[in-house]
């Protein structure tokens, strides 16, 4: 099922909206539409309001779009890959590919989106003063869309991890200690702290009447917590992997199966008796592609006997593959942007290993265990 859809490239940047997005849209709306403009602006035609709360709506998720483009160009212009920037139901994300390398990148990134929230603010207000004396509903929607602006930057702004006011946090730290480690477990330390607050202020909201309210302070409580919890985590992995390389990941006991053979028969004489979870497709000593479990597992049972390995293979031309001496971060990168699941290491030109997910888990449970 599709959970996301592409909209658009801007800058370079490819721009999706999470179908969780849709829900959060129709109920802002529904809000503004129904309570907040009728509220404040009696007299106005049903119309004119429901015309003003989805124009409104739409221009508040293109503040949140510039906000999180403005952290997307300050990453590139550091030199950074920034994959995508996705819209959901707590606002937006963008996808950077690694942590900065250094406490100043860390900060200006951070930095940069709340201070855009506030240009944004500043611009909707001299707007709004110019609009009060002449046109009523374009007063009513700059004035909100610079105050929830105003609110955006705030929020941002809280001392928690991952919000931006928690990388900036981690960013102050990591200067002052000189550890990258220890300023991440700080600031998602606080984030869970701010996490907690949140979800007790909305079980309070909720016990004194306001239930929708205070239902959706709690989850908000819940997914900095989540969030926080996970990037931490992520870090770990990172701080890991660091100075691990792709020849000490790989797996070299790897078997070579010819793109003719039937799926059927790659499973009867390989799979099952093979501990690997990849296996390289080769004619003639030249590679031709991987084939994986994942690939035999979309293959119909009743027609694995007549559907060949070339057929439900990835193919040579489309495999991401490793150097030897690739970092372990950079191999864990490129599965993820990628979306595969196996690399094949190539050294001048031949496949001496195949580098799987399972291998970086397994080395990575094994270092926990050892404690390394």
């Amino acid at each position: 099922m599709r959970t996301s859809w592409r909209i658009g490239r801007i800058f370079g940047i490819e721009i999706f909206i999470d179908s969780s997005w849709l829900i959060i849209f129709a109920l802002i709306t529904w809000s503004l539409s129904s309570f907040y403009f009728p509220h404040y602006h009696p007299g106005w035609s049903v119309r004119m309001y429901w015309l003003i709360g989805v124009t409104t709506s739409i221009i508040f998720f293109m503040s949140v779009l510039i906000h999180e483009l403005a952290h997307s160009l300050v990453a590139k212009k550091q030199g950074e890959e920034v994959r995508n920037i996705t819209l959901f139901i707590f606002g937006g994300a963008a996808q950077i590919a690694d942590e900065p390398d250094r406490p100043s990148k860390e900060f200006r990134m951070a930095i940069v989106g709340p201070l855009t929230s506030i240009a944004l603010a500043v611009v909707f207000g001299i707007i709004w003063l110019i609009a009060r004396e002449i046109n009523q509903p374009l007063a009513a929607l700059t004035r909100y869309v610079a105050f929830i602006n105003v609110m955006l930057a705030l929020f941002n702004l809280l001392p928690g991890f991952p919000l931006d006011g928690g990388r900036v946090l981690r960013s102050i730290v990591w200067g002052a200690t000189g550890n990258f480690r220890r300023a991440t477990r700080i600031a998602t330390w606080a984030g869970q702290v701010l996490a907690f607050i949140f979800i007790v202020w909305g079980i309070i909201q909720v016990f004194a009447g306001s239930f929708i309210g205070g239902l959706w302070i709690a989850f908000i409580g819940w997914f900095l917590h989540s969030a926080a919890s996970r990037s931490y985590h992520q870090v770990f992995l990172r701080e890991m992997l660091r100075g691990v390389r792709a020849k000490d990941l790989m797996t070299t006991d790897f078997k070579t199966v010819t793109g003719n053979m039937s799926v059927q028969k790659l499973i009867d004489e390989y799979v099952l008796h093979h501990a690997g979870h990849a296996f390289l497709v080769a004619e003639n000593g030249h590679i031709e592609g991987i084939v994986c479990l994942e690939d035999i597992k979309v293959v119909p049972q009743e027609k694995r006997a007549t559907t060949l390995v070339r057929e439900v293979m990835t193919r040579k031309e489309e495999l991401a593959t490793a150097a030897p001496e690739e970092d372990g971060n950079v191999i864990l990168s490129r599965l993820g942007s990628r979306d595969v699941g196996q690399l094949p290491v190539i050294e001048r030109g031949q496949v001496i290993g195949i580098l799987c997910r399972s291998d970086i888990l397994r080395n990575l449970q094994l270092r926990t265990e050892l404690g390394i």
